[in-house]
């Protein structure tokens, strides 16, 4: 099913993104949520989910797309010029950790998010749970790093980010 695959640049094979994940796998769908998410396109978003996927984000409890792409259109009305990194922390036959970091503006307010998700998925790549802890930090348009193509890969080793 083509739906369920990720073209991974024109000189790699297509690659089923469905469980049980390998390591690649698992990075794979990593990239795949990733340029997801940075497309701002809820629709777009919603359909990496199963039709009843629950989530929990910060204190909020979501169940089902349609609750989840109203949830994405509020999110990025308000969260301006926003921009994701995810990170592959570690996975099993059917789940996926990841941390992640976006930057994103409120008005002229910069802010820099840091957080933790874990994922569940269905037989058919769908997430059907997505845990998600998040963290805010106040940054200064001086300090944006990931609007500005750094290379985060730099501060996996623990360096801490304001």
């Amino acid at each position: 099913m083509l739906s369920r695959c990720l073209p991974r640049l024109a000189t790699h094979p297509v690659v089923a993104l469905v469980p049980p994940f390998t390591e690649q796998t698992a990075r794979l769908k990593v990239e795949a949520a990733e340029a997801a998410w940075n497309s701002r396109d809820p629709e777009r978003c919603a359909l990496a989910y199963t039709e009843d996927s629950c989530w929990r984000n910060r204190d909020q409890f979501l169940k089902g797309r349609a609750e989840i792409v109203r949830f994405l259109q509020e999110k990025w009305a308000k969260e301006k010029d926003y921009v994701l990194k995810k990170h592959y922390f570690c996975h099993s036959d059917n789940k996926i950790a990841v941390t992640f970091q976006y930057e994103y503006r409120i008005k002229e307010q910069w802010y820099r998010a840091y957080g933790n998700e874990h994922w569940t998925f269905d037989a058919e790549g769908k997430m059907r749970i997505r845990n998600a802890s998040t963290n805010d930090v106040k940054i200064s348009e001086d300090e944006r790093v990931i609007s500005r193509q750094v290379d985060l890969h730099k501060f996996s080793d623990g360096t801490c980010l304001r």
